[in-house]
C-alpha cells in the first residue's frame, strides 16, 4: 500500500485497536494456477502469538478458497475504516488562491502473513465460542452457541473449515487531512459533522482524534 510519511502508522497496539474495531476483513490470496481470490470475513486477533498477532475465523466449506490456496501460502489481509469524500469548499484556502481539488478521507490497515486452512473440530468449536462471545457482549440478552441445539452446531462445525494467519507485517494509514493547514483541517472536519451519513461523521471524529488523541469523538 502506497503510504505517504504523514498518514503513516506504525505502532502495533493502535493497529491491532483499529483491526479489533473493524473486524471484517478481506482475505486475498493469489496463485499461478488460480489466480487471485479474496474472501471477506470477521476475523480475531491474538495479539500475544508472534510479532505481529495471529488473525482467526472461518469459512464455508463450500467456498473454494482454502482448495485454491496452497498450504502455508502467503495472503493479505485488508481492513478498512470510516471514509468520506472531502469537497474542497470546505477548504478556507479555496476563498484565498483557489488551488485545491476534491480528495477522499480514508482510514485502512493491511495485515500480510502465512495462511493455513485448519480442518480440525476442537478448533473451530473453540473459535466459534470465542467470536460469538465477543460480538454477542454488547447485547442486551447474549445469545452463546449452548443455546443452540448440540447437532445442529455440529451439523454447522462439519461445513466449515477454520483459518489462521500469523501476521508477519503491518502497516497502517490514515488519510485524515494531515497534508492540509490546520484550517483546511478544521472546516473538514466542519462539513463532515453536518452531514447526514454517519460514515461522514466517523471520519469527523476519527480526524479528531488523530488531532488531539486525548479529544473524545462526538
Amino acid at each position: 500500500m502506497y503510504i505517504p510519511r504523514l498518514f503513516a502508522e506504525s505502532d502495533r497496539d493502535t493497529l491491532h485497536d483499529f483491526m479489533e474495531a473493524h473486524p471484517l476483513g478481506t482475505i486475498v490470496t493469489a496463485s499461478p494456477v488460480h489466480g487471485l481470490y479474496a474472501t471477506p470475513l470477521p476475523l480475531l486477533i491474538d495479539r500475544a502469538r508472534g510479532a505481529f498477532g495471529v488473525l482467526q475465523g472461518h469459512i464455508a466449506r463450500a467456498n473454494p478458497h482454502h482448495e485454491r490456496a496452497a498450504r502455508e501460502e502467503p495472503a493479505l489481509v485488508i481492513f478498512s475504516g470510516p471514509n468520506a469524500y472531502v469537497t474542497p469548499t470546505w477548504y478556507p484556502s479555496k476563498q484565498e488562491h483557489g488551488k485545491v481539488v476534491p480528495t477522499w478521507n480514508y482510514v485502512a490497515v493491511h495485515a500480510t502473513g502465512v495462511l493455513r486452512f485448519i480442518d480440525d473440530h476442537d478448533f473451530l468449536m473453540a473459535h466459534l465460542d470465542r467470536i460469538t462471545d465477543r460480538h454477542e457482549a454488547s447485547q442486551p440478552h447474549p445469545w452463546a452457541m449452548h443455546d443452540a441445539p448440540r447437532d445442529f452446531l455440529e451439523q454447522l462445525a462439519r461445513a466449515t473449515v477454520g483459518v489462521e494467519i500469523e501476521i508477519t507485517a503491518l502497516e497502517g494509514k490514515y488519510k485524515l487531512s494531515q497534508n492540509r493547514s490546520a484550517a483546511d483541517a478544521h472546516g473538514v472536519m466542519t462539513g463532515l459533522d453536518a452531514s447526514s451519513s454517519p460514515h461522514d461523521r466517523a471520519v469527523a471524529d476519527a480526524m479528531r482524534v488523530r488531532a488531539e488523541p486525548d479529544t473524545p469523538a462526538r
